[in-house]
């Protein structure tokens, strides 16, 4: 699975990070404290979190993420938008909660 098939499948709106719509997807996290991703998320995962500042993107940069989802209607600001298309890391947003989220992405098979 790549993170084009979730955003088609489960609707997300794409913010940033456009290239990155190939990368492959190993998994998933769900985590807001950056320090315990950084610990525990593992490369090409899923990033489901509520942070939408500019250090989401390093983290996920450091980790290889595939994509970062924003829940809860948190939308990032310009700096963090900006650094994901440098880093071609996908922003995916959605008005729905974490846990939602979760659901969905094992539904599919995340």
């Amino acid at each position: 699975m790549i993170v084009k098939d979730i955003i088609e499948q489960l609707s997300f709106e794409i913010c940033a990070g456009e290239e990155g719509i190939n990368n492959t997807i190993e998994g998933g996290f769900v985590g807001d404290l950056l320090s315990v991703v950084m610990s525990n998320a593992k490369e090409g995962q899923v990033w489901v979190t509520i942070q939408s500042h500019v250090n989401i993107i390093a983290v996920a940069s450091l980790i290889n993420l595939s994509c970062i989802i924003i829940t809860e209607g948190f939308q990032p600001d310009q700096d963090t938008l900006l650094k994901a298309n440098e880093e071609k890391i996908p922003i995916l947003i959605t008005k729905e909660s974490s846990y939602e989220t979760i659901k969905k992405l094992i539904a599919i098979g995340v």
